[in-house]
């Protein structure tokens, strides 16, 4: 990872100093190790039936733990006459160089007189190295340059990396480093410390939640006016966060590849507070391999000393949340949207359970082996969650699995308890399952709507721009019902509890067809040059209109109760339920009246014109045919409702 690069792509050159001289002390033990290996290489090329060694515990030591070829290029090292052949010369000639210019940085690249020398000799060296790798092998002169330690002799690889390391050493001590409440500081001041204190009080309110992940490492230090702080967050190079606080202000500058993480950072700082500027995505040499990232400045303007400490301890409190929050989103999309993902994100964040747990716990996985063995009847292979209980309560359901898995990870208690819990939860979503009758309550919604613009049309008709409108809105309602009840129908081929739903939505349907049928009807009697039905038809229609829409109010009020019945046969709701259902039922013998009188008055006041009295006396019987399918939806609904609780009819 290189860290320190994107912190200098962002600005802030003050803070790299001690991030150099760790990466150089690093360095330094690699370098030692190579040559170190160069040497046994070379020794066992000059006595090949001699023992070569272990040296995997040195190796690892170093972090070499990804370099294979090292141990290769020992065992397989042997002469050629003066030359030493070595297997992956080229990987340990990079290696050299590479970790010799990363421990010369410290000294060599911050312009400082006094090191003049040393970059001379690195320089040498990185030449030299740069050659040696057209050879085909080391010759033992070339070997000798390389890791003689006898100053008299000249000067070698060796001697270098000696003279580097003890003025690392010396410049490591000028630092003073003092850690403030786990934060790495250097050249601060007394009156940094309470504003150090709140953004690390902020970070370890909520660093367990990144569990074993690594990452929050801070670095604080002041430049003149400013001090600033410096947060790794995770692994990636350009997932960088650096703050500066002068005066009364503290000014964040963010970094990330993730365009929907940096907006969900975004959105947690804007609810505390903050503003943004969003810059254009930026490509830096060395960084995200060449690939654009964003970057952000956020800035809050305080009025207090406290209130600059809570908007730091704030700030850190929320960094935890961003790690690894792309595999989350991902791993969620398997259940929910992307937007719903994106929410559940944010509410594990609002609510300090965060999103590691679950990652810990299974993620996915977790999920899926509880769908697999709670209901092999509800959960097909291929099954979404969000199809099966909806949206909404899956989306209630993988909320609670990440409280849950927060809170059982944060005890050290065992992940197996997690897998248990989203078990039983799910057993007890399934149990309460009203999905259905969200399908159908929508469904109704829309019959509702066709009903009541219908009632509209016929009370207040409007001119031929409205009754156009109206016919169109009244397809598009009853096109939005369709669709319902073919989604019934797909999961009905899948699910057998689904069939009493397609019975009863088939029924349903043919309510909403009626009502646009009857709807465009209507509109054929205001044809220009047509005046209009005459008030005493239009009232008689008007009323069976609006008996029909008292009637499928009855209908949303039954479902809703309905859904609450499917979870317990109480009496109360039973009952409500079997008198709102014989209500709606009722009205269909009332419609067989109005239908009667209306017809009654399309005689008196229509005699004469033969084609109004065919288009209304054809709404009419539209509309009482309505009725009559609403009757058929309705013992549809009360045996579907009957056989899933068991109350008495």
């Amino acid at each position: 990872m290189l860290k320190e690069k994107a912190v200098a792509s962002l600005g802030q050159p003050s803070l790299l100093m001690p991030a150099w001289i760790k990466a150089a002390l690093a360095a330094n033990d690699r370098l030692k190790l190579y040559l170190t290996l160069l040497q046994s290489a070379a020794q066992h090329a000059s006595t090949p039936d001699g023992p070569v060694g272990r040296w995997e515990t040195d190796i690892a030591h170093a972090g070499l733990q990804d370099a294979p070829w090292a141990p290769e290029m020992l065992s397989g090292a042997y002469y050629d006459d003066d030359l030493l052949i070595l297997p992956h010369m080229e990987n340990l000639l990079e290696a050299l160089s590479n970790d010799l210019a990363t421990m010369a940085r410290p000294l060599c690249d911050v312009g400082q007189a006094s090191a003049d020398a040393l970059t001379v000799r690195r320089d040498h060296w990185l030449r030299q190295l740069h050659a040696l790798a057209d050879d085909e092998g080391l010759r033992r002169a070339a070997l000798a340059e390389l890791t003689h330690g006898d100053r008299q002799r000249g000067d070698s690889l060796h001697l270098l990396v000696m003279d580097l390391h003890k003025q690392i050493n010396a410049l490591s001590g000028e630092m003073a480093t003092e850690d403030v409440d786990g934060a790495h500081t250097w050249q601060v001041q007394d009156d940094d410390r309470p504003l150090i204190r709140a953004f690390m009080r902020g970070l370890h309110r909520t660093a367990d939640l990144k569990f074993s992940h690594p990452g929050l490492d801070t670095a604080v230090t002041r430049d003149g006016p400013r001090l600033l702080i410096q947060n790794d967050i995770g692994t990636n190079d350009v997932h960088v966060l650096v703050i500066e606080v002068q005066d009364s202000t503290i000014s964040l500058t963010y970094s990330d590849l993730h365009p929907g993480r940096f907006g969900f950072f975004r959105q947690m700082l804007e609810d505390m507070g903050f503003g943004w500027e969003v810059f254009d995505p930026r490509v830096s040499e060395g960084l995200n391999a060449g690939k654009p990232y964003l970057v952000g400045q956020a800035r809050l303007q305080a009025q207090s000393n406290a209130e600059l400490q809570t908007g730091l301890e704030n700030v850190a409190s929320r960094i935890v949340f961003v790690i690894d929050w792309n595999r989350a989103r991902k791993r969620l999309q398997h259940f929910v949207s992307k937007p719903r993902a994106h929410q559940l994100l944010a509410q594990a964040a609002q609510n300090d359970w965060g999103h590691m747990a679950w990652l810990l716990a299974g993620a996915e996985r977790l999920v899926y082996n509880a769908m697999q063995a709670v209901d092999s009847e509800a959960f097909r292979v291929g099954d979404r969650l969000d199809d099966v209980l909806g949206e909404t309560a899956a989306s209630a359901y993988l909320l609670e699995l990440l409280r849950i898995s927060s809170m059982v990870l944060r005890q050290q208690q065992p992940v197996s308890l997690v897998a248990d819990e989203a078990h039983l939860l799910l057993a007890r979503m399934l149990r309460q399952r009203t999905f259905e009758f969200d399908l159908l309550a929508e469904h109704a919604a829309y019959t509702h709507a066709l009903a009541e613009g219908l009632c509209d049309a016929l009370e207040n008709p409007g001119d031929a721009a409205q009754t156009q409108a109206q016919v169109l809105r009244a397809k598009n309602w009853e096109r939005q019902a369709d669709h319902l009840l073919m989604d019934a129908r797909q999961r009905a081929e899948r699910r057998a509890h689904w069939l009493p739903v397609v019975d009863f939505l088939t029924k349903a349907d043919d309510v909403a067809d009626a009502l646009e049928e009857a709807t465009f009807m209507h509109s054929l009697t205001l044809i220009h040059p047509a005046p209009g039905l005459p008030a005493e038809v239009r009232a008689a229609l008007c009323q069976l209109a609006a008996t029909t829409l008292a009637a499928i109010q009855d209908q949303v009020k039954a479902i809703e109760i309905a859904r609450q019945a499917s979870q317990r046969a109480d009496g109360p709701d039973s009952e409500l339920f079997l008198q709102t259902l014989w209500r709606m039922l009722r009205a269909e013998r009332q419609c067989d009246e109005l239908f009667r009188q209306a017809r009654t008055a399309m005689v008196k006041n229509l005699r004469n014109a033969p084609v109004d009295l065919m288009l209304a006396n054809d709404l009419a019987a539209t509309l009482e045919n309505a009725t009559d399918n609403l009757l058929r939806a309705g013992y549809a609904l009360r045996q579907m409702v009957l056989n899933r609780t068991g109350m008495s009819a």
